[in-house]
């Protein structure tokens, strides 16, 4: 096993991990690059045939990893998976077990519909929450924040899209994944705490914790849409009719005021 850290910053923690954990691989981005660019520069540097792409607020439990490359070794066609993401109260972290967010996917999470209709499958294909979680299962996406990847799927999609800032580029890789016929799995008899948004600020889960300043919650906020509108640039927008998408750009700007002026 080799331990990459890629430091997209300057405040002395890169030196900190050097001294105290010898044993890893720290790699300097030279600013903030952005979190799709900072996952390339690991996986330049990485040689396992299994990469786990872990942000800083994800914690693992023991028996995680190697669970997690046995499942790999007895599925072939099994190209992404994620464990059962907890947060700090408890309860699951739903991003980690999505669907795409097709336009109608998207109306009905942003309405609200997903919440009155939780075990719905028209109404909550965002979180697809119509599924067991008790048991392992194929979904069409999860996030970065704990996401082991088989290292053929970067051989045959290519790499990260580095035109995704923060956030959205999970999505792109799952899609352009399972576009490929790999399968993106949801494993929850292996557990992960994740302390959601606590680098970003905007997460009511972590709110409490975070030390980041207004300047990075007012530009993940931005971050946040601005993936929305590029993801259905690159995916959809050719999928629908002109009216569909007038309507969902009309959305995402809407969302793009409430989130950048109302700080919701």
């Amino acid at each position: 096993m080799e331990i990459i850290v890629v430091d997209n910053g300057d405040d002395g923690s890169a030196e900190a991990v050097e001294i105290q954990f010898p044993h890893v691989k720290v790699l300097r981005s030279g600013g903030n690059v952005g979190l799709a660019k900072g996952s390339n520069i690991g996986l330049q540097a990485a040689t396992g045939d299994y990469l786990l792409y872990l942000g800083s607020d994800a914690f693992p439990k023991k028996d995680v990893l190697a669970g997690l490359v046995n499942y790999f070794e007895q599925n072939q066609d099994v190209g992404i998976a994620t464990a059962k993401l907890v947060l700090r109260t408890g309860k699951p972290d739903m991003d980690a077990h999505r669907g795409f967010p097709t336009p109608w996917a998207a109306l009905t999470h942003f309405a609200g519909l997903d919440r009155f209709f939780p075990k719905s499958k028209v109404f909550n294909s965002y979180f697809q929450g119509y599924k067991d979680f008790s048991k392992s299962h194929e979904i069409d996406m999860c996030i970065s924040h704990f996401m082991m990847i088989r290292r053929e799927v970067f051989d045959q999609i290519g790499r990260w899209e580095e035109r995704f800032f923060l956030f959205g580029e999970d999505v792109d890789f799952c899609y352009r994944a399972k576009q490929a016929g790999w399968k993106v799995m949801y494993l929850p008899q292996w557990e992960v705490t994740h302390y959601k948004g606590v680098g970003i600020g905007i997460r009511k889960e972590s709110s409490d914790i975070s030390t980041a300043s207004p300047e990075t919650k007012k530009r993940s906020r931005k971050n946040s849409v601005d993936a929305m509108k590029f993801f259905y640039e690159l995916h959809y927008k050719t999928k629908y009719p002109r009216f569909v998408t007038a309507l969902v750009f009309l959305g995402i700007d809407a969302l793009t005021f409430l989130r950048t002026k109302s700080n919701l």
